[in-house]
């Protein structure tokens, strides 16, 4: 049957479906090659369309005849299209003069390939080949093999067949609706109608025995809306064709199918692809794109010479997403390879390379930041392993410096001891005399609280250096106070040493935050090595000043100078490696420790030598607090 009379839906939206795209490239990789001239001439294609332009069927199947054959001649050929108009006019006379017409337009151009798109348009060409294009090729389209024989086309009249299996359509139904009791089937008025209906029922004799059957027939277009309106909700509905109601009025079928799907209570079916977004929900077809490429492929063959024979045009299912939606059907019941059209990509479809980017991104930042967590534990476990051998470090340094103050730290306390030795016996001398003096004897207990406050600052003082913890202690002093403290505990190696300490600090207080025995074991390192290198200057020179200040860039700043020979001016940069040492009997580790001790609070050491002799070592660290 076909392309002729039918037609109702929009076949150019089926071009988008994968697998019509997949036989259009299949076909286009096997496209035929073409003379580009015919007798110096290019060749020439009349393509004839049985009805009007409004005909969806036919206008897709000839768009797509168009574009393949300019695609495959690269536009070196000459494209004719003729609308015979027979649905509205089927007169002989309407005939006869469209068969005098296009013999005298085409009467200096001669088609070399007549393409005929539907059984009328077929019948007219045959009819009037001599006149109209006696030597051209005549290929036709849309109706199936019986049609051809039906209607005796010459053995040289050559086409491709569309087989409609209705039975096909009425599985896809049943499968659909697996608990349907009813079968309705639709039909017009018209000719072809009729056959269609005729067809229908031999087609389908053995599936209707399932179902409570009704054809729907001889009925005006308000009839069949108002039936529609009435079916049962299990019921089966396959819609034909309506090219004419009973009343005689003409239709668009895929206008009338339109009209009734709109009211009706049931799943409307059909047999073609163009009733598709007019209210049915699919049905087995054949594509006109696919049935216009495999028409242009035999045009093209005998352009090329080549011998061409009869083909049938590929069939698929095709489904409608909001139909199936309208009507809860579920699309898992659907053929295998059914193409649904109007269907709502799911998000991953949709989004799908975002998701997975987003996924990749994702992915990528968890593995970034499980790594990163990973070497904040490694980094963290290393600064608490790193702080723990500074503070054991910290310790033996400590002890090493009380070690080596410790005769001078003994020779200090031992005044104070002394002292309150000396006022003691002194006390019991007066307290045995007849008449004590109790006056002289409270000054005596004065001074002995007095000099045992000044041992106990020194065994205080003592005891700091010396504690070992297991953890740094965070907090906020003034760097005046320690170095006055640093100050008293080298009060008497200065003093055995010969060495002079002064120190000048400015009136105001200079927080810092550290440990505030570290910063004091700094200091102590530096004095100390800074007496030692005094020691082989003569006495009078040995001068050691502490100085505090506040920098321009709201830093504290340390400096110990003395008056000894100075540092190499090669040897600068290497004083705080560890293990550098110009002592015979040092460690080298002083200076690198107390490098260790400032980096770790933020701050930086370095040295110089002074201009008028001597070294000098600098300590700057963060100011606690501006103002």
């Amino acid at each position: 049957m076909g392309l002729g009379r039918k037609w109702a839906f929009r076949s150019d939206r089926l071009g988008r479906c994968t697998a019509l795209c997949c036989f259009f490239l299949v076909m286009v990789a096997s496209m035929p090659s073409v003379p580009m001239e015919i007798v110096g001439r290019v060749p020439r294609v009349l393509i004839l369309y049985p009805y009007d332009e409004r005909i969806a069927a036919t206008t897709a199947a000839g768009e797509a005849v168009r574009k393949r054959l300019l695609d495959a001649t690269q536009g070196k050929i000459d494209l004719f299209s003729e609308f015979l108009d027979l649905s509205r006019f089927p007169e002989n006379a309407h005939v006869d003069r469209m068969a005098r017409y296009l013999s005298a337009k085409y009467a200096d151009r001669r088609p070399d390939v007549v393409v005929a798109l539907g059984e009328q348009s077929a019948r007219f060409i045959v009819a009037n080949r001599k006149q109209l294009a006696e030597n051209a090729k005549i290929i036709h389209a849309g109706f199936s093999s019986s049609t051809a024989e039906k209607i005796d086309l010459p053995s040289d009249v050559i086409g491709a067949f569309t087989e409609f299996d209705i039975v096909k359509t009425a599985e896809m139904a049943r499968g659909l609706q697996p608990e349907a009791r009813y079968l309705f089937v639709v039909g017009g008025s018209s000719e072809f109608d009729r056959w269609w209906l005729a067809k229908a029922r031999a087609d389908l004799a053995a599936f209707s025995k399932d179902y409570e059957t009704t054809y729907l027939e001889d009925l005006t277009i308000d009839e069949f809306v108002k039936r529609a309106a009435e079916f049962p909700r299990d019921s089966i509905v396959i819609a034909l064709t309506i090219f004419k109601d009973s009343a005689g009025r003409n239709f668009i079928p895929r206008e009338a199918i339109r009209q009734i799907s709109r009211t009706a209570s049931a799943p409307i079916y059909g047999p073609y692809p163009t009733y598709v977004d007019y209210g049915v929900v699919g049905g087995n077809v054949v594509t006109f794109e696919s049935l216009g490429m495999t028409v242009a492929d035999l045009a093209l063959d005998a352009l090329a010479g080549k011998p061409i024979s009869n083909l049938e045009s590929p069939q698929t299912y095709i489904a409608d997403a909001r139909q199936l939606q309208r009507w809860g059907l579920p699309e898992k019941n659907l053929p295998p390879g059914t193409v649904q059209m109007f269907r709502e990509p799911t998000f991953w479809e949709q989004y799908w390379f975002a998701v997975v980017a987003a996924l990749a991104v994702i992915t990528t930042q968890g593995i970034v930041i499980t790594g990163l967590l990973i070497e904040r534990r490694r980094r963290r476990k290393a600064e608490i392993e790193s702080r723990r051998r500074l503070l054991e470090v910290v310790h033996l340094n400590q002890s090493a410096t009380a070690g080596a103050l410790s005769a001078s730290i003994a020779h200090e306390l031992n005044q104070p001891l002394g002292a309150i030795r000396s006022n003691a016996e002194a006390a019991a001398i007066i307290l045995r005399s007849e008449r004590p003096d109790l006056k002289l004897i409270e000054q005596i207990l004065i001074d002995i609280q007095d000099d045992d406050q000044r041992a106990g600052d020194i065994i205080s003082r003592m005891r700091g250096l010396l504690k070992k913890r297991s953890e740094i202690d965070w907090q906020e002093f003034d760097l005046n106070e320690v170095t006055t403290s640093a100050i008293l505990i080298l009060h008497g190696e200065a003093e055995r040493k010969g060495v002079v300490v002064s120190s000048n600090r400015p009136p105001r207080a200079l927080p810092v935050r550290a440990d505030k025995i570290h910063v004091q074991q700094v200091i102590l390192n530096l004095a100390t090595n800074a007496m030692d290198a005094m020691l082989e200057m003569v006495a009078t020179e040995r001068r050691l000043v502490l100085e505090t200040t506040l920098t321009r860039e709201s830093q504290v700043e340390l400096s110990i100078s003395d008056t000894g020979r100075g540092i190499p001016d090669e040897q600068l940069a290497s004083v705080f490696e560890p293990f550098y040492t110009t002592k015979p009997t040092g460690t080298g580790l002083g200076l690198s420790i107390a490098r260790a001790i400032i980096e770790t609070y933020g701050g930086k050491i370095w040295a110089d030598n002074r201009p008028e002799g001597g070294a000098v070592f600098r300590v700057v660290l963060p100011l606690a607090r501006s103002g």
